[in-house]
């Protein structure tokens, strides 16, 4: 099923503006498509609502939809089968915070906290959905109609530009909005447009997949035991998905504060996509610090708070430096040109950063980034590691 089945979808077209502040400082035309204004604040609305609606056509009226969440995917959820008139409970780890159990209630959400971490929150709605035939489990990011869902920003996107991007920027945690933003650029004929990735260190289980299925392969072979040795001294346990014949980690321990990016392990199918895309997938990490300095920046000039799953998309808006590195044939990669020539092709240039939103943050918390500027002017540059390099960008 296409993701226009429905009569009517549940999502909202969002804008997308041109950042005159971005477009100023990186000297191109920027574009933010601002998924912060769906109903949820979150791109998430977008595939969630789409496999609720689903779920509902296929299940009926009496369908009981489950989802284990730490916060934006559990509100998504919670909305739309509110919007559709159907139960929902959402199973939180134990130490979210009360404001998301408030919200998710507000909504008309059964909350269930068990467990200090997503993954025991999921096994418990496991348990528990075996006792309800009515049951089904909403995925937070690894079903293809959740990528379906999500692919339909691209195509407005695609509407509402005036010419093919030369770049889009995405966050990545499991790989969810990924696969939606390779869906919709393969539906669109933007199989070519750069695709650039961005998560954090200590949240950073789709980089690492990568790298083991790409760059750190020591031959053409997924051969497991060849996998592992590479694994071998890394802070994840390696897994072969057979189902799409890659390599997958897990995650020991989540150390980034960039919760909503915190998956243990990463969508296999998304991992293949982005593998095989035509148009490559540029995968970056950037430190936390890095992040919360970009979601001020963004506050103070376009009035909008992002938590920092998102923001650590705009931190490649706000450094020349990483900007020049991911975008082929910035200024300082084309040769032989003069000065003017160089201008003039980054003028032309055209990148869409996909704002993602997202529910958890506060006044509080921009307050407490601020706090870490002294630290921040202690070193003058960010260390990033972009498609199994390590690099340092200034700040």
């Amino acid at each position: 099923m296409s993701a226009n089945v429905f009569p009517e979808k549940l999502w909202l077209e969002t804008p997308l503006i041109y950042s005159s502040h971005i477009s100023s400082k990186l000297g191109c035309s920027a574009y933010l498509k601002l998924e912060n204004l769906q109903p949820s604040q979150s791109f998430k609305f977008r595939g969630l609502s789409h496999f609720a609606q689903h779920a509902k056509a296929q299940h009926g009226p009496s369908v009981h939809l489950l989802a284990a969440s730490g916060g934006n995917a559990g509100v998504a959820v919670a909305l739309a089968a509110h919007a559709l008139g159907v139960r929902c409970t959402i199973y939180l780890p134990e130490g979210v915070g009360r404001e998301i159990h408030d919200i998710l209630k507000m909504h008309g959400a059964n909350v269930i906290a068990a467990g200090k971490r997503y993954s025991e929150a999921l096994q418990k709605l496991l348990e528990d959905m075996k006792k309800d035939s009515s049951a089904v489990l909403v995925p937070a990011y690894d079903d293809p109609l959740v990528w379906e869902g999500h692919s339909s920003m691209i195509t407005e996107i695609k509407t509402q530009l005036a010419k093919k991007p030369d770049a889009i920027f995405c966050s990545v945690g499991g790989g969810g909005l990924l696969g939606g933003v390779i869906q919709g650029c393969k539906q669109t004929g933007w199989e070519d447009v750069p695709v650039v990735a961005l998560g954090t260190h200590g949240a950073n289980c789709f980089y690492h997949s990568v790298s083991l299925n790409t760059w750190n392969s020591t031959s053409a072979s997924t051969d497991p035991v060849d996998i592992v040795a590479v694994a071998e001294n890394a802070p994840y346990d390696v897994v072969l998905d057979p189902e799409h014949d890659v390599t997958i980690t897990h995650l020991r321990e989540l150390t980034s504060r960039a919760s909503s990016l915190a998956a243990t392990s990463p969508s296999a199918g998304v991992v293949k996509l982005a593998i095989e895309r035509p148009g490559g997938v540029k995968c970056v990490c950037v430190p936390d610090e890095m992040s919360m300095w970009a979601a001020r920046t963004f506050a103070e000039d376009h009035k909008f708070l992002v938590e920092l799953a998102c923001s650590t998309t705009l931190t490649a808006a706000y450094n020349c430096d990483l900007f020049s590195h991911l975008v082929t044939d910035a200024p300082t990669t084309v040769s032989g040109a003069s000065s003017s020539e160089l201008n003039k092709a980054k003028r032309e240039k055209t990148v869409v950063f996909i704002v993602c939103g997202g529910i958890k943050v506060s006044l509080d918390e921009m307050t407490e980034y601020r706090t870490l500027e002294a630290a921040i002017e202690a070193d003058r540059e960010w260390e990033v590691a972009c498609n199994g390099e390590r690099i340092r960008v200034k700040k």
